[in-house]
């Protein structure tokens, strides 16, 4: 099957992060630790703002007052330029002079800070300004706090409340990250469950004394037991009927066999025949299928020529079936347990047989050597196919399309199931695909040294 070779192009941070932060709950942790302490710290930084400023105008009102009044007797009637920029010079204030005669600012480049007093007795209503002075001479002296004193400090203030913040986010997330590891756990060993290996329990951390997590992990122990026990109840089951099965149906074989060959009986006796036989088949696919599915398949593997093997195969077929052949001629020695590949290899040419009737060309057989010495088989028939939504289906056990479910048409439903167990036994891939016309059969065997 060919794979798509357009590279992938790789989502924007915005999208990742989107993404992270969707389906990651060790992000959103993060981000709601990060939300909360900006909201803690604003809050606490506009309480306290208020409640000193509160405080602290109504303590210095009158020490401002008489401190402007001393300012501008400083600066003397008429203003004297002098004394007003040697002023601004001493102290972080700007002065601006405007009247009949004089007309001066110390800054003139900079925006002036001019607050404004107001007083609660008076219902909440502006008051005169406490930095502007009017003198005898009709000037008016105005005063005000330089804005780019009060730019700097809050900006370098800002720039440490900031990296602390970000301190305390990667505090946060490797403390998170190191809470929240048990979930890594729980997923690895969820999966391992899920594959059919029960070997390895999901390790709980502090298991004296286990948080919700430890609590979690060790609960779906439990589960994971529970159904580990189950299956092989199952197992054990199956196989004890598959084996009790064997000795009735190889006696009623023997009994069948024994009948007169009349024409009266022998129409009964060879379809009873066919029936026994399709038992037969039907309880060594079952036991076969229950040691293949097993985590620890034994195989007995040795260096086996495949492309000698498949023809072996192809010639060993009832009634010499004419069936297309391309066999590399390098292809590496193989270990790979004979007997099973040998059945891998009779049921997909028996299923391609079984539904070329009628095509108009012949099943086909392909052999090739891949990368890492490793062998690709393909097996692929000319008949109708299947519909697409039944693909994933076809190696399920005793699993047969509709178009299968007559016995002269399709046969119990485990050949294909059979060929995957097979083939993933080998530590290999097993894959079907409508190849149009027909279905086509890859299997990918590893090089595994024995």
């Amino acid at each position: 099957m060919n794979s798509s070779s357009t590279p992938t192009r790789r989502p924007r941070w915005h999208r990742r992060a989107r993404q992270a932060l969707a389906h990651s709950l060790r992000v959103r942790l993060v981000a709601l630790f990060l939300l909360l302490a900006l909201a803690m710290a604003a809050t606490f930084l506009f309480g306290m703002q208020k409640a000193l400023s509160i405080g602290w105008r109504e303590a210095a009102r009158p020490l401002v007052i008489d401190y402007v009044d001393k300012l501008a007797a400083d600066i003397g009637s008429p203003p004297q330029v002098e004394r007003a920029q040697a002023l601004a010079q001493r102290l972080p204030l700007s002065v601006r002079i405007s009247g009949p005669v004089v007309n001066w600012r110390s800054h003139p480049g900079e925006p002036d800070f001019e607050p404004h007093w107001r007083d609660g007795q008076r219902g909440d209503s502006e008051v005169p300004r406490f930095f502007e002075r009017s003198t005898a001479d009709g000037h008016r002296i105005r005063f005000g706090l330089r804005v780019q004193v009060w730019h700097d400090r809050p900006r370098t203030v800002g720039w440490v409340t900031l990296a602390v913040l970000l301190v305390l986010t990667a505090v946060a997330y490797a403390r998170v990250r190191r809470m929240l590891r048990p979930l890594d756990d729980i997923r690895a060993g969820a999966l391992r469950f899920g594959a059919g290996d029960f070997a390895s329990a999901i390790p709980v951390r502090h298991a004296h004394r286990p948080d919700e997590l430890g609590e979690l992990a060790a609960t779906i122990n439990t589960m994971g037991a529970d159904i580990h026990q189950m299956l092989e109840a199952k197992r054990a089951l199956l196989l004890a009927i598959s084996h009790e099965l064997r000795s009735p149906l190889t006696r009623a074989r023997l009994n069948t066999e024994l009948l007169p060959e009349t024409p009266e009986v022998q129409p009964n006796r060879e379809a009873l025949l066919r029936d026994l036989a399709l038992m037969r088949d039907l309880v060594t696919d079952l036991l076969e299928s229950e040691r293949l599915a097993s985590p620890h398949a034994a195989l007995h593997r040795e260096s086996t020529d495949l492309v000698a093997l498949v023809a072996e195969v192809v010639a060993g077929l009832p009634g010499a079936p004419a069936v297309q052949q391309h066999l590399a001629p390098r292809v590496p020695p193989l270990p790979v347990d004979r007997t099973r590949i040998r059945l891998l290899l009779r049921n997909l040419l028996d299923n391609a047989l079984r539904h070329s009737a009628g095509a108009a060309q012949v099943p086909q057989v392909e052999v090739q050597a891949v990368a890492q010495g490793g062998v690709c088989i393909r097996v692929r028939d000319f008949g109708t196919g299947v519909p697409e939504d039944q693909l994933p289906h076809l190696a399920q056990p005793f699993y047969r399309p509709d178009t299968a479910r007559e016995r002269s048409a399709g046969g119990v439903g485990l050949g294909l199931y059979l060929c995957k167990l097979v083939a993933l036994a080998h530590g290999g891939t097993f894959a079907v695909r409508n190849a149009q016309p027909g279905l086509e059969v890859t299997v990918n065997l590893p090089f595994v040294a024995i």
